[in-house]
């Protein structure tokens, strides 16, 4: 069934609140060297995470909206726990010393789930790289075996992010990404479509040559 202009609205309203919502728990992120610069700026987050949530359903937006006012009534914040899960992979001796007793535990099932998604994932950033060039050039390495202490993949911090999501979220997610497998859509392209019109730029081609010319 097609999304009618109403809907849609209603959908970007709502995806709109959840950039707000996280941007609120992102400002109490602490990083070992303090406050990052990007916590000092809205404008670049707003396009990187509303360009995400605009691929999403309403259902799935509203269960995430949800998890983030869980998190608030717990005293949980779902950004802090999505870095200190990345960092698994980047200061493995730290995370098991420091934090992963403080984070709740995903069970075998939970971990062979998210990883089907995130194989799928990797593949279609993997095949957006391969067709822009330009625009992957500016964006994170693809897999969990490129990261550094300076730079995490895309498949780690897909991993961190998954790993913040209530069971009834990543259900919704994983529906969402088995539906662009059978319509023939790719996620990652879906999502910059959607980032590089936030920053302003036309189209995709018309980011890509910027960036190829830039």
């Amino acid at each position: 069934m097609r999304e009618t202009m109403e809907q849609r609205l209603a959908r970007m309203e709502r995806a709109r609140e959840i950039v707000a919502h996280e941007w609120e728990q992102f400002q109490h992120v602490r990083g070992e060297g303090g406050r990052a610069s990007c916590q000092d700026n809205p404008e670049e987050f707003e396009v990187q995470r509303l360009g995400q949530f605009l691929t999403w359903p309403m259902d799935l937006l509203d269960s995430y909206a949800s998890d983030l006012d869980a998190a608030d009534a717990a005293g949980r914040n779902l950004l802090t726990e999505k870095y200190a899960r990345m960092m698994e992979s980047t200061e493995p001796e730290r995370y098991a010393r420091e934090l992963a007793p403080h984070l709740p535990a995903l069970s075998p099932d939970r971990v062979a789930e998210q990883e089907e998604i995130i194989a799928i994932q990797v593949a279609w950033a993997r095949e957006f790289h391969a067709g822009y060039p330009a625009l992957g050039a500016g964006m994170r390495v693809l897999t969990t075996a490129e990261d550094t202490l300076a730079a995490t993949s895309f498949e780690t911090y897909l991993r961190g992010e998954l790993g913040t999501y209530s069971d009834r979220t990543l259900a919704l997610y994983r529906a969402l990404v088995d539906g662009l497998i059978a319509a023939g859509e790719n996620l990652t392209w879906r999502t910059v479509a959607y980032t590089v019109i936030l920053a302003g730029y036309e189209d995709l081609d018309a980011a890509e040559e910027a960036h190829a010319t830039g």
